[in-house]
């Protein structure tokens, strides 16, 4: 198999060194230039397809061979293969599109600006094929940030959003009282990480503005919950208490459970928290070795593809409209915002989102939160209200049939 192969790619590399060459003559160009692209999209498939471990790098190798000996062609289809490459194929794909450029501009030739520069405007490519072609030409044109940057501020890619956001916070440092706000204001809209928005918050409040930071990242603050639930020796996380069996079985929650501490009913739980963190262990008792259930339903206006960002301490389950979407059975090794993101498609109409939380009886100081904090946000982790829809997100009429 080992020389079938080195023969296979001997036989791919002499072809489009061929056919590169040929490409100058005028006979038959639409043939060669077809049979061109086809050596180097079979390329960059092999390389998408890289699996961990070092499986098929020996064909890998090959397939760099081909690529490098294509120069500048190859640049754009490394860069669209990352879309269905796996997280080793996105390596190999980087790692062979840095030769390819390198030896351009080692060459003192000029890198294909006008075709890298459409696939970075095109927030429908790959974000990290995107940021590399971005950083790339950036090396050849240093003026390009100033040039793209400041339209990107509602881009697709977390980190154009970052620099355009940075771009108006300089102006904002240096303007005058009100166009600073006005400033601010821009940014915010844009603005997707936590210490960037923070940042704003500081600077507008200080003005005297109000900013609501919860809204803005589309925490969902009021919940209803009921427990505890006995989780001791973390025997509950597997235990389907009866509210769980109600949502695996779509039946409609009853009043009254018979809890860890006696009977428990449903009640009203609201995060007043810039970030939209609902503490169980402040707002009610950090019943050590219990679980909680809570539920709230989040409306949408369509049905569309968005996520649930969670970020928690304690072990948990998140079910949506009954199924259960992902678990974690951890306890106490950190928290922080968006410390998870599943994807999720939710219906037209009211979803129901239920989470179970977990804590265990550890004593140590670090070991007594009991706390959450949820959103739904877009891909790009800017935050998405309720009765809102996400242009990109929704599904196109002919899925809904």
């Amino acid at each position: 198999m080992g020389l079938q192969r080195r023969f296979h790619h001997a036989r791919l590399l002499a072809a489009l060194t061929f056919a590169s060459i040929l490409m100058t003559l005028p006979f038959s160009a639409s043939v060669i230039a077809r049979d061109f692209r086809d050596a180097v999209n079979e390329a960059v498939g092999i390389l998408g397809k890289s699996r961990p471990g070092g499986a098929g790098s020996r064909e890998n190798q090959q397939a760099v061979i081909t690529l490098v000996t294509a120069g500048e062609k190859s640049l754009q289809p490394l860069l669209e293969g990352f879309r269905d490459a796996t997280p080793e194929g996105q390596n190999w794909l980087r790692n062979t599109f840095e030769q390819v450029a390198d030896r351009i501009l080692q060459s003192r030739k000029s890198l294909p600006a006008s075709i890298l520069e459409d696939f970075i405007l095109n927030g429908s490519n790959n974000s990290a094929a995107r940021r590399l072609a971005y950083e790339t030409l950036l090396r050849q044109d240093p003026g390009l940030s100033k040039r793209l940057i400041p339209s990107m501020l509602m881009d697709a890619g977390q980190e154009f959003r970052r620099d355009a956001v940075m771009m108006l916070l300089d102006q904002a440092e240096s303007a005058d009282a009100a166009d600073a706000v006005s400033l601010y204001r821009r940014a915010l809209s844009g603005a997707v990480h936590s210490d960037q928005v923070g940042k704003i918050a500081d600077r507008l409040r200080q003005a005297g503005e109000e900013v609501d930071i919860s809204r803005h990242f589309g925490f969902v603050t009021e919940w209803k919950v009921v427990g505890p639930f006995d989780n001791r020796e973390e025997k509950g996380f597997a235990i389907a208490y009866p509210p769980e069996q109600e949502v695996e079985s779509a039946n409609p929650f009853a009043a009254e459970y018979e809890g860890m501490t006696g009977p428990v009913n449903w009640q009203q739980l609201v995060s007043n928290d810039d970030y939209g963190v609902v503490d169980i262990a402040k707002q009610l008792e950090n019943f050590k070795g219990s679980l909680m259930y809570l539920t709230t339903t989040w409306v949408s206006p369509v049905k569309q593809s968005l996520q649930i960002r969670l970020g928690t301490p304690n072990a948990w389950k998140l079910w949506v409209n009954g199924k259960q979407i992902f678990q974690r059975e951890e306890y106490h090794r950190s928290t922080r915002m968006d410390q998870y993101v599943v994807p999720v498609e939710l219906n037209a109409g009211g979803n129901q989102l239920v989470l179970k939380l977990c804590q265990n009886e550890q004593t140590q100081d670090w070991a007594q939160k009991y706390q959450f904090q949820l959103r739904v946000s877009d891909a790009a982790g800017a935050g998405v209200l309720q009765g809102q829809a996400v242009a990109q997100n929704v599904y196109a009429e002919e899925e809904l049939r």
